[in-house]
């Protein structure tokens, strides 16, 4: 979100190290340097003047408050106190993290350990990161749509697939866009009271921004879901859900570690649509599994 935008409450200690994750990859380069000290080494920038940190980064002071700043904290004064906080709980006894890189000649044990620790990091990233001022505006808007379009591409897709099936077993109307040409003629169709979601971790996939450009010019609330808070996308979301993603490895893409945090953000919306709509919801995810019980083999026969 823009800096000068509305502010929430600066991160807890513990969010530290997942908004540096989070915002290091669209930092500048200088930016990047003070991030990743105070990641690195929470304790020993805890003890630094704004002037100390910038002699060690090879920055400046203004780049040091900058990155507070982006980072969540008013000031650089905030940041020290939750660097403080942060070195405290890392020596309060908490067990070491493995390491998450996959070798090919990895034992298929040691790869469930490493899977395992990376998507509880992303989930754990993602749940510290996420603004819940702008997750209940965004379950708000989607609980009274009278539509909801969602558009993903590649691995966002099926994420986008996965909002719109759970949405539609609660009595709502989505309908998920892969196709980049039927995403746009279906958003030119969209007005105020619907609601358009745009799932990109990267935050500048035009097939994804160019529908979510018509549905905002065409008056329906928006919603951005990505890994980069300040990306393209964002220009057109009335509302803007950031993601964490694991590092990157060759056996680990980006869009294996993007999509533990994007089911994460669709979890809560649905949950949070389901809670508002209840009297309705309820029904009819009853009559959802009634429908499929069958199937299952678990179905209630009648007489």
């Amino acid at each position: 979100m823009p800096l000068g935008g509305p502010r929430t409450a600066p991160p807890a200690p513990a969010a530290l190290a997942a908004k540096v994750r989070t915002l290091a990859p669209s930092m500048t380069r200088s930016m990047q340097r003070v991030a990743e000290a105070v990641a690195q080494d929470p304790a020993g920038c805890a003890a630094l003047t704004v002037t100390g940190l910038a002699e060690l980064t090879g920055t400046s002071e203004a780049t040091v408050v900058r990155t507070a700043r982006l980072l969540g904290y008013p000031g650089y004064r905030d940041l020290r106190l939750a660097l403080a906080g942060l070195a405290a709980a890392q020596q309060s006894g908490r067990a070491p993290a493995i390491t998450t890189d996959i070798a090919v000649d990895d034992p298929i044990a040691g790869v469930v350990a490493k899977l395992a620790h990376d998507e509880r990091q992303t989930l754990a990233d993602t749940a510290a990161g996420l603004d819940t001022a702008q997750l209940g505006a965004a379950v708000t808007a989607l609980a009274a749509a009278r539509r909801t379009d969602v558009y993903g591409i590649g691995a966002s897709g099926l994420v986008a697939q996965d909002l719109t099936q759970k949405l539609l077993r609660i009595g709502l109307i989505a309908h998920a866009h892969s196709d980049p040409h039927l995403a746009v003629t279906n958003a030119v169709q969209l007005r105020a009271g619907d609601v358009a979601v745009a799932i990109t971790h990267s935050g500048s996939t035009g097939d994804v921004i160019e529908p979510l450009r018509v549905a905002f010019e065409r008056g329906a609330t928006t919603v951005a879901v990505t890994g980069r808070p300040d990306g393209p996308v964002t220009q057109y979301a009335d509302h803007v859900l950031t993601t964490s993603s694991a590092r990157e490895s060759e056996l680990r893409p980006a869009a294996m570690s993007s999509r533990t945090g994007q089911l994460l953000v669709v979890d809560c919306l649905f949950v949070g649509v389901a809670q508002r709509t209840y009297a309705a919801a309820g029904p009819a995810l009853s009559a959802s599994y009634e429908a499929l019980a069958h199937r299952h083999g678990s179905g209630r026969r009648r007489a």
